[in-house]
This record gives structure tokens, C-alpha cells and sequence, in this order.
């Protein structure tokens, strides 16, 4: 695989694929859009990515990635699942989706050498998102906070809901500390970045993202601890920090985390179990149960199902679980294997992320933000081409000169 640079329209094409990743469906707008609009502009960023990746690779090179092998062997399973037609032939429509997501990523393959190209692309188009949120806020706090979602922040300009925006600002929250430590940026533009990501959680009121946040960022600092000083005297603070604020501000805590629910409610994980056992005791054919129903909205009885496991089982069956956990086993296995290194720190980060908000959200099994923050976990874990590729013999009493030796194996 070629050891040139990524160009600077990969990174329009990733902010494409995450466009694209935003969904149709959440709160109601300042200036209300249309679904079928926002539909048109999420999928037609999907085309433009798959079309511009193309364009600048029109020779088909592509790195050899586990991630993306599977994600295709899904698909593959997907379109199985979707022919049957019970979803309707919007089925059919979302694996078409899924085949530009994977595709698009196995364009950007060829780039993917463990550094941080992508991780800055992540960061700056899911800060543009919530520059976004935060405008809204500004212009129109009513829309922002809404009764409905029971004055949880939502986006007033784009339809997002609270969990996609605590999402959204605790990745990048996590993402951006982990290049301070690593010295890959100043603390003052980092602050810019981490502090309104925090206050915009915090407004979401999203326990998944903050627990995610929290033992990913563990997970990954400790990964680090060995061979940084730096990341053992942020442990350190964080650890008295949180020790502090548990002693301090229980109550507070307390009432946040719970969100004016109800302990029952509350350990009904807000209704979401039993959507779950519905799920699980609906009969199904051996067909259904090996292969799923077909890619569908991600809801089962008219409501979410708000697990990414069950949504795979109900969509793509058994075969889709045992290729979903497969992703997690060997981006996880991969990462264990790596020496310590920052870009390990933040694959670390972005697969613990994944896994813990899988328990109380849909995405690992159709192309999806989820999906996205793998797939640059999958880049950050590639080795690079110059440690992949074996340097030229040395013949005795000859000097090679730079210039001469190739820097690119096709």
C-alpha cells in the first residue's frame, strides 16, 4: 500500500460521510425542514464522498483492513436479509446506503497508516456540529430546550436529538485530551474544543455518553501511563477530581444522572426493557432468527429499540451479531497487541466508547456514526507503510541515495 500523504479532499469526504451520518429524524427545528429534504441532503453526501474518494482514487488501491472486510461480509448479510422484502423496499434502499458507506471506506483505505490525519477531521466536523447546536441555543433556547424531551438539549437548526449530541461532544471531548497529552496540540486550542463540548453534555443530560466518555477516557490514559508522564499526573488529577466532585456534589450528581425520574423508571432503563423483552419473546422462523428481517428504522412495535445488539438481531439475525462482535473482538484484540502509542490510546478510546453506548444505542449494525468512529479506530490501529513495508537490502560497499529508494509499494 502506497505511503503517500491523504489529500486534502479526504477530509471533505470524511465530513461528508459524517453529514451523512446525522439521520433524518429528532427534534423539531426553528425553520421546520422537511424529512424528505433532509433526506436528500444526508444521501446526497453520501454519493459526493463515494464519488470524490473515487476520483482520487481512480486506481483502486485499497489497504487491506479487517473493519472494512467485515462491515462488507454485514452488508453481504444485510441484502440477504433485506431481498425477503418483509421491511418493505425501504430495505433494500438502506443497504444501497450501506454499500456507498462501505465502499467509501474501503476507498479511504488507502490512506489509513496509524496517524492522526483523520482524528483532526473527526474532530473538526463533529465541532462544526455542535457549533451548530450551540447557535440554535443562542438564537432560540425555547426550541433548544424543549418540554418534550423534558428541557434536554436538542439541535433548534438541525433535527438532533440529545443522545446524538452527547454523543457527538463527548468523542470529541475524549479525542481532543488525548492529543494534549500526547503534545499533538496547545492546551488553548484544545480548551476551546473540550469546555464547550462539556457544557453542550452536560445540557444533553446523556448518561450513556458521560459513562462512555469517563471509562474510555480511563481506558485509554491507562493504556498511556507506562510511557507518558504526562498521562499519569492528568490520571492522577482526574482521579482526585472525580473523588472530589463524588463527596462533594453527591447530591447533585445524583439528580443529574437520574433526571427527574423515578427509580423504576429508572432501572427500566426508561422504558427500554421492555421493548427488549418484546423483542426477544416475538416468534420467529429459522430464516428470521439466522438472518433477520431486513435493514429497517431500528425499531420493533412501532418504538426504538435503543440497542444495537437486539437491532442487529431483529435486522440482520444471528449472523449479523456473531459479524458485529467479531468487529469489537479483533479492533479490540488489535489494539491490546499495539505498543503504546497515541494513536492506540485513541483507537482504545473509540472502541470502549462504541461498545458501552451499544448497550443503550442502535448504529453497530447500518452505517452510522458508530460505524465511523470504528472505522477511524481501524485507521488509527493500521500500520504504517513505512514499518509494514521491509527496507531494501544493503549491498557491501554501496551507498543507496534517498532519492533512489522507493518510499511506495503498490
Amino acid at each position: 500500500m502506497g505511503a503517500d500523504h491523504p489529500p486534502k479532499i479526504a477530509g471533505t469526504v470524511w465530513g461528508l460521510l459524517v453529514l451523512n451520518t446525522l439521520g433524518s429524524a429528532g427534534a423539531k427545528t426553528i425553520i421546520p425542514l422537511p424529512r424528505s429534504l433532509i433526506q436528500m441532503v444526508t444521501m446526497g453526501a453520501l454519493v459526493a464522498a463515494f464519488a470524490l474518494a473515487l476520483a482520487v482514487n481512480l486506481r483502486l488501491r485499497i489497504r487491506a483492513s479487517a473493519y472494512v472486510f467485515l462491515l462488507t461480509l454485514l452488508l453481504v448479510t444485510s441484502v440477504i436479509s433485506s431481498a425477503h422484502l418483509e421491511s418493505g423496499f425501504g430495505a433494500l434502499f438502506r443497504c444501497f446506503r450501506l454499500a456507498l458507506f462501505v465502499g467509501t471506506l474501503w476507498l479511504l483505505s488507502r490512506w489509513w497508516d496509524g496517524g492522526l490525519t483523520f482524528v483532526r477531521h473527526h474532530i473538526r466536523m463533529y465541532f462544526a456540529v455542535l457549533g451548530s447546536v450551540a447557535a440554535g441555543l443562542v438564537v432560540s433556547p425555547g426550541a433548544a430546550l424543549p418540554d418534550l424531551y423534558g428541557g434536554r438539549l436538542v439541535g433548534a437548526l438541525w433535527p438532533l436529538t440529545p443522545p446524538q449530541i452527547g454523543q457527538y461532544a463527548a468523542v470529541i471531548t475524549g479525542l481532543t485530551v488525548l492529543l494534549v497529552l500526547g503534545r499533538r496540540t496547545d492546551r488553548a486550542g484544545a480548551a476551546v474544543v473540550i469546555v464547550p463540548s462539556l457544557v453542550l453534555l452536560a445540557l444533553t443530560h446523556t448518561r450513556t455518553a458521560t459513562l462512555g466518555l469517563l471509562i474510555g477516557l480511563a481506558l485509554a490514559i491507562g493504556s498511556l501511563l507506562l510511557t507518558s508522564a504526562a498521562a499519569r499526573r492528568f490520571f492522577t488529577w482526574a482521579v482526585l477530581s472525580v473523588t472530589v466532585a463524588a463527596v462533594g456534589f453527591a447530591s447533585a450528581l445524583q439528580a443529574w444522572f437520574l433526571r427527574g425520574q423515578s427509580q423504576e423508571n429508572f432501572s427500566n432503563l426508561t422504558g427500554r426493557a421492555k421493548v427488549w423483552d418484546a423483542l426477544l419473546t416475538a416468534p420467529r422462523s429459522t430464516s428470521e432468527k439466522v438472518f433477520g428481517v431486513g435493514l429497517g428504522d431500528k425499531s420493533f412495535g412501532g418504538l426504538p429499540i435503543d440497542n444495537s445488539w437486539l437491532a442487529v438481531y431483529n435486522e440482520q439475525g444471528l449472523i449479523g451479531v456473531a459479524l458485529v462482535a467479531a468487529i469489537i473482538i479483533v479492533l479490540g484484540g488489535v489494539a491490546l497487541l499495539r505498543p503504546p502509542s497515541l494513536p492506540r490510546a485513541c483507537a482504545i478510546f473509540l472502541i470502549s466508547y462504541c461498545a458501552i453506548a451499544s448497550y443503550t444505542e442502535a448504529g453497530l449494525g447500518d452505517a452510522s456514526p458508530y460505524l465511523l468512529h470504528l472505522a477511524l479506530a481501524a485507521a488509527l490501529l493500521a500500520s504504517s507503510a513505512a514499518a509494514a513495508s521491509p527496507s531494501p537490502p544493503e549491498v557491501p560497499g554501496r551507498h543507496i541515495p534517498s532519492w533512489a529508494q522507493r518510499s511506495e509499494v503498490t
